[in-house]
């Protein structure tokens, strides 16, 4: 690898080890091996670039994983709820795998209003990765409609935030695959029917 490559990896496994404001330019040089610090701004412009680049990556290669993972596992013959029910029985797997982070990012959030920089690239990428939790869900619900797949991806990305909080806190109290889906359909059937207008039918449901 070359300096750049080298850096990258420096600095995702300081991020795994330290955390993201505990990390320094000189810790990343020393995991790295590259000598100069001046080589981080040359590659990546700042510390700050360069970590952030780290997590990315990160986050990408947790995706990955998890993609094969549910490939390997997945039934062709599977029912939507089987498949939900696998997937986040993987994804809840990859947080033991993978707790450093997951810290990480509720790091970053509880700082995100003082990091500007990364807050924009967060937005930016928030898109594409709803839509990637909805693929990583086989498109259960979407039924093609790409507007209709973003609302379901940000469904996927608030349970996802909110599971990873639980299993990092408290990981008996994490929900399961099947009790995410009793709990889901506790909730839809107290809403009630959908009418034409994609609206539910206010009293339809049972009392809450």
């Amino acid at each position: 690898m070359g300096n750049r490559e080298d850096l990258l990896a420096g600095a995702k496994r300081c991020l795994y080890e330290k955390g993201y404001a505990r990390t320094t330019a000189r810790d990343i040089a020393a995991a790295s091996g590259v000598v100069s610090l001046a080589a981080i701004g040359y590659h990546y412009g700042s510390k700050e670039a360069l970590l952030n680049a780290a997590l990315y990556q990160a986050l990408e290669e947790w995706g990955e994983d998890l993609g094969r993972i549910l490939e390997v596992e997945g039934a062709p013959d599977a029912t939507p709820e089987d498949q939900f029910e696998a997937t986040w029985a993987a994804i809840i797997q990859s947080f033991a795998a993978n707790r450093p982070l997951w810290a990480i990012q509720f790091e970053l959030i509880a700082h995100i209003e003082r990091m500007p920089e990364v807050r924009q690239a967060f937005t930016a990428a928030g898109r594409q990765a709803r839509l990637g939790l909805v693929e990583l869900f086989r498109n259960i619900g979407s039924d093609g409609d790409e507007k209709q797949a973003e609302k379901i991806g940000s469904l996927y990305q608030a349970l996802l935030s909110g599971v990873a909080s639980q299993w990092l806190l408290d990981p008996d109290s994490a929900l399961s695959g099947r009790e995410l889906i009793q709990a889901l359909r506790s909730v839809t059937a107290a809403l009630g029917p959908v009418t034409a207008e994609g609206q539910t039918e206010v009293g339809s449901g049972p009392p809450l």
